[in-house]
Formats: C-alpha cells, sequence, structure tokens
C-alpha cells in the first residue's frame, strides 16, 4: 500500500528476488503528485537502487556539493564528500513507480479503508486480498493503525518552491532557530533556478502546534528573502524514529514514513524509505518461498537488524542537538574538521553513526 518511494522500493526488491511474483502496488493518487518534501536525496539513496538494478534516474539533474549550517555566529560551509541531489516528489517518485511498473509491478488506483487479517491472507476493503501487505502509505497510515501502531513524535514542517536568490545557488543551506531544538530553516537548491525553501520544527504536545503563517514568519526571520516569489506551500509531519524499531509479526509489515521513520536529527526520510522498503520486499519473499507468509514479519525484522544501530545514534543525535550547546559545538567541530563534518553528513543523510572522531571533538568543543 502506497507508491511513493518506500513502495515502489517494495516491489523493486521483491521483484529483483522474484520477477515472477504477483506485486501490486495500491495508492490513492495518480502519479506525478507532489508531496511535502525537502527533495534531498542522498547518494547512499542511488547505491541501494543501483543494487537492485536502478542506476542513472537521476542523471539529468544537478549534484549539489556544498552544504552550509549556520546558526547565529556559528557557521560550516564544507564540500560534501559525495554530492546529493535535491529533486522534486514530482519526478522522483514517478520514475521510481515507473522502474516497480517495468519491473513486473501492477500498478492500481484506490483508496485502503480497511485491514482484515486472515488465517491465510490478509484482505483490503474486502475486495483484495494478499499474502503479505507492506504498508508504505506515509506518516498517516491506515496498515499502522489498523494493527495497532501507535503514533510517533512528530515534527511539522512547511515547503514550497522559489527562485534560488544570489549566494544561495549550487548549495544546501540549513540555518537553526534559536531556543529549543530540532528546528531549522532550508533552501536547497535544485539546479534549475528553483530552490526549495521551508521551516520545520519538532512538535511538543504541551505546546500549541505552529500556524503556516508561523512556519512562514520563522521561515523569512532565518533566511531573509527565501519566500519571495515562492509557491506551492505545503506543510507535513514527520513521524520521528526512536530508540528502538522491532517489526511486528506476521503478514503485515510497515516501511518508510508509515513506520515511523524519520530521521529525528535532520527530518531526513527518503533513505530510510527506500533501505526499508527493499528490505521488507525481499523478507516478504523469503516468506512466501518457505511456504508461510505469516513468518514475513521475522523475516523482515532480521533483515532491519542492519539499521538498529543507527537508529540508536539517530536518536541519540536527535536528543543532543536538542541542546543549544552541543549543536553549537557540532557546528563549530564541522567547520574545524572535514572528518567531522562527513560523519554527520552520512549520520543525518544515511545509515552513519556517531564516530570516536565526532565525540572527542564534541567534547573539546562544549
Amino acid at each position: 500500500m502506497g507508491a511513493g518511494p518506500a513502495g515502489a522500493c517494495v516491489a523493486l526488491g521483491a521483484l529483483a528476488v522474484e520477477p515472477s511474483l504477483s506485486v501490486v502496488l495500491l495508492d490513492r493518487e495518480d502519479f506525478p503528485r507532489d508531496k511535502a518534501c525537502g527533495d534531498g536525496i542522498a547518494p547512499h539513496v542511488l547505491d541501494l537502487l543501483a543494487d537492485v538494478g536502478i542506476t542513472g534516474i537521476l542523471d539529468d539533474w544537478t549534484p549539489v556539493r556544498r552544504l552550509s549550517l549556520e546558526r547565529g555566529d556559528q557557521l560550516v560551509d564544507r564540500e560534501m564528500q559525495r554530492a546529493t541531489w535535491v529533486v522534486p516528489r514530482t519526478v522522483f517518485d514517478q520514475r521510481l513507480v515507473d522502474a516497480a511498473v517495468s519491473a513486473g509491478a501492477q500498478l492500481v488506483r484506490h483508496r485502503v479503508r480497511e485491514l482484515t487479517v486472515q488465517p491465510d491472507s490478509v484482505l483490503l476493503d474486502e475486495s483484495v486480498a494478499a499474502k503479505v501487505v507492506v504498508g508504505a502509505d506515509g506518516a498517516n497510515s491506515v496498515v499502522r493503525r489498523a494493527v495497532g501502531g501507535r503514533p510517533s513524535p512528530a515534527a511539522l514542517a512547511l515547503r514550497g518552491y522559489a527562485p534560488t536568490p544570489q549566494g544561495r545557488d549550487a548549495r544546501q543551506v540549513i540555518v537553526y532557530g534559536e531556543g529549543r531544538q530540532p528546528s531549522y530553516a532550508w533552501s536547497f537548491d535544485r539546479g534549475d533556478g528553483l530552490s526549495n525553501v521551508g521551516y520545520g520544527e519538532a512538535l511538543h504536545p504541551k505546546r500549541p502546534h505552529p500556524t503556516r503563517a508561523d512556519l512562514l514568519a520563522k521561515l523569512e526571520r532565518l533566511l531573509p528573502g527565501s519566500t519571495v516569489g515562492g509557491d506551492s506551500w505545503r506543510a507535513h509531519h514527520l513521524p520521528l524514529s526512536g530508540w528502538f524499531w522491532r517489526p511486528r509479526s506476521g503478514r503485515v509489515l510497515l516501511a518508510g514514513d508509515a513506520a515511523g521513520l524519520i530521521n529525528p536529527m535532520t527530518g531526513e526520510g527518503i533513505y530510510y524509505a527506500v533501505a526499508t522498503g527493499l528490505l521488507a520486499g525481499r523478507a516478504a519473499v523469503a516468506a512466501l518461498r518457505s511456504g508461510d507468509g505469516a513468518g514475513a514479519g521475522a523475516a523482515y525484522r532480521r533483515a532491519v537488524r542492519l539499521l538498529g544501530r543507527h537508529f540508536r545514534h539517530a536518536t541519540l543525535a536527535g536528543r543532543l542537538s536538542g541542546s543549544e550547546r552541543v549543536l553549537s559545538a557540532g557546528i563549530r567541530a564541522a567547520a574545524a574538521d572535514q572528518a567531522v563534518f562527513d560523519d554527520l553528513v552520512t549520520l543525518g543523510l544515511a545509515d552513519g553513526h556517531i564516530t570516536s572522531t565526532v565525540l572527542r571533538s564534541l567534547f573539546r568543543r562544549s
């Protein structure tokens, strides 16, 4: 369910292992469709896609090599070890769906409202039956609610597209807010004269949620002029990952945003969506080959153990960055040492860890 990056990659992961498998992608919208997002795509995402034969998918887009992080008078502006891309989801998601369909998946427009787990299958809306179902239906996942999943801590972000101002071209720029973290504004140059610009902050149960006007005002305050000429403003919730993520047993799996997998330090989610989608697809095939679709959850749980250490480190980093002192120390450390900068980028955009290099540098500058 869901044909975004997570859902499309479920299909790609499964069909790469078993090309004759019957795979149906159900999505409530027609493609191409917009999705509120920062649009940043790390090179590690392309590494994962290459493992299932998908290459060259962003060759016609401009790579972005510089990243700037700023908070008050602290600034780091460096070239990244590997370039990233900033590609609208109308383009990226469509290309992944096309790749999945070319691999043998069937794309059907259907909005799922009800899910029933039966002894030998899963029934969707009393009309579609499957041996294994993967919920990849986003932050407000119907599948997660149906199987009793709990909501995750969340952030709220607003995104739009605006002309790239002078000085912000060919780079990704992040400016952190003052006070309680995480909160930051961003301007990510797409390479075509426009930038993805936005602002996001963590939500707190005892505080009123910011309005659209609040988010726009904070964006303009941190990145003056970034909203000029902007349009396509869309807000979205980001379900943040936690210390432990243990997929449940059975025929129903969750991937990407539906599983509450957003990096709590950066708000990045595409890497998690692609990684868990591919792993879920492979786990489903392994279970079906064994003759027991109900074993898909156990197979998936074994597969995602590789990400366990990263989730713990990302959660710790997210909590540490909630401290103004630690956040400022991190920016100073990254400005002083390219290795620290590279380690933090990998931790924030892919499957990196808090390295000893990062820890030593943070302690020296805290």
